[in-house]
């Protein structure tokens, strides 16, 4: 690998935003290690600030930055913006009707710091299947969506300095392994209120450049025109492929078929992006751990704020790059390069390394997010509350941090596959909590009569879907090929409801929580 003088300045710029990270870790690492709380809740320390936008810069991950302009880059508008809709009203409704309850109702369930063990308290268990299966669920899903952001690492790497993909994956994994073994949840939310900062300015500052390199909005907005269907609310451009399954190129020009039509069925599809955050455990994290309930409205506000200008120029960077570089990226994987392409291409090289911290900040802020959780997910709630109840906090810590090792390689084995396509792998892993635990969630939050049965019937039903659907009923096209997510939230709310209400109603105490939780008589641990 021989790196020229803009490649060497580029590696620099990134250095330093790496040591500023590792920094952060070393500060808090002291108060991260004082006990598992610290670890993985941060003492519920955290203040709207922070709580907003780490809560926003751990969900969106690499994708943010290369999966979603990817999207509108390859077939333009439509696809990537109903899911940003989606996303963004999603967004503002978990806030709005969530963020409150649950962090009341986690103080009342027996002060849980954890998804699964809010889910087990909550239900008042004493056989922890729940917290088993929530735990098993979360192990699955973390994994794969930790996966994405090692093949984001890897194409990033591979792309800026010329070097094998594997080698390049592997190195940003064991970064992000690094810092997460280091500094635990609050580290991990104060340097995503950093990352959050450098994604949104990176976006923002690329697609301001790269339009004025293209001739201005006009000429974005004609070349896209040309494109039959690319700039459709209510249809889909299509490239045309070779047998190899790269785009045609004729006179120097990308070939696209006619637009395929995008009908509502297809639009309520790609909204359901939206249902996932309800099951998002990196975001609910977020909610529980925030010092004050009041302050949750700020955060809202904040949250919201960022995530909508986020999205909207991340669809449009698509938009821009195919006026720029046309032909620069000829297959679907590929075309999830084009913020790296305008970035390298539209800013001096010590700029362009920082813009390209960005895309390493929406990667870390994510990554260590799902590893932390999947880890305290089986030292916390599979080990210490089923195998090993009497569990010190030493060792509790111990088994987590070896689960973080576990659980970084099997991601780094998924992640080996170059021709990956990030927006595909987080696609699933955020179907599977969206269905295997949103549902559930706001039965808890809402409806008294849901029971201990209802619960695992949800969860299971949920997930069980969501991989019989991706699988197998998709196959068959047509009608059938839509998000998994939706059909797996609804079949998920359905099997709620019925066995909660084919089964024992729930004990007075646990019916006693959920009023005193409504009536919002909470007293802080």
């Amino acid at each position: 690998m021989i790196m020229d003088g803009k490649t060497i300045q580029i590696l620099v710029a990134m250095v330093i935003y790496m040591a500023v990270v590792i920094g952060i870790g070393v500060i808090y690492a002291k108060r991260a290690n004082k006990n598992s709380e610290e670890y993985f809740l941060g003492g519920r320390s955290l203040g709207p600030w922070v709580t907003a936008m780490s809560a926003e810069a751990s969900d969106m991950s690499g994708w943010l930055l290369m999966g979603l302009p990817g999207v509108a880059y390859w077939c333009g508008l439509a696809d990537a913006t109903w899911t940003a809709i989606g996303l963004a009203v999603g967004t503002y409704i978990n806030w709005l009707i969530v963020s409150k309850r649950l962090r009341r109702y986690s103080v009342r369930a027996n002060n849980s710091i954890t998804l699964p063990e809010f889910f087990s308290n909550r239900f008042r268990e004493k056989n922890k299947h729940i917290m088993l299966i929530a735990g098993a669920f979360i192990l699955i899903f973390f994994t794969v969506y930790a996966s994405s952001c090692f093949v984001t690492c890897g194409k990033l790497f591979s792309t800026l300095f010329g070097a094998p993909y594997v080698v390049m994956m592997i190195v940003g994994a064991a970064f992000v392994l690094l810092y997460t073994l280091l500094g635990g949840f609050l580290a991990e939310s104060v340097s995503d209120f950093m990352q959050a900062i450098v994604m949104i300015v990176a976006l923002t500052v690329i697609v301001i450049i790269s339009t004025i390199q293209a001739g201005g909005l006009g000429a974005v907005i004609d070349n896209a025109k040309n494109i039959p269907g690319f700039l459709e609310f209510f249809g889909l451009a299509t490239p045309t492929l070779n047998a190899d399954g790269q785009q045609i190129v004729e006179a120097g020009k990308p070939v696209f078929g006619n637009a395929a039509p995008y009908g509502i069925l297809t639009i309520c599809s790609m909204m359901a992006w939206g249902l996932g955050y309800f099951g998002m455990p990196q975001v609910l994290l977020r909610f529980m751990a925030i010092r004050k309930e009041e302050e949750l409205k700020r955060s809202r506000r904040i949250a919201t704020v960022w995530v909508v200008i986020s999205l909207a120029v991340a669809v449009f960077i698509g938009i821009v790059g195919r006026q720029l570089f046309p032909v620069a990226h000829l297959t679907k994987g590929g075309a999830e390069n084009i913020f790296i392409t305008l970035a390298t291409n539209s800013l001096p090289a010590i700029l362009a390394g920082f813009v390209m911290a960005g895309i390493l900040a929406a990667t870390i802020s994510s990554s260590d997010s799902y590893l932390l959780i999947a880890a305290s997910a089986f030292s916390k709630n599979i080990f210490q509350g089923i195998f090993k109840k009497n569990a010190t906090d030493k060792q509790v810590m111990i088994v987590s941090r070896i689960t973080l090792l576990v659980l970084a390689a099997i991601g780094i084995v998924i992640a080996l596959d170059e021709d990956s396509v990030i927006f595909s792998i987080v696609s699933f892993a955020w179907a599977g909590f969206g269905a295997t635990f949103g549902p559930l969630m706001l039965f808890s939050l809402f409806w008294k009569r849901v029971n201990k049965p209802g619960a695992i019937a949800g969860m299971i039903g949920g997930a069980g879907m969501v991989f019989l659907w991706k699988l197998v009923i998709s196959k068959l096209g047509g009608v059938f090929a839509i998000y998994e997510l939706l059909p797996a939230f609804i079949f998920s709310s359905l099997c709620i409801v019925v066995v909660s209400l084919l089964t024992k109603a729930p004990s007075k105490e646990i019916e006693e929580d959920f009023e005193a939780v409504r009536a919002g008589k909470v007293e802080e641990a």
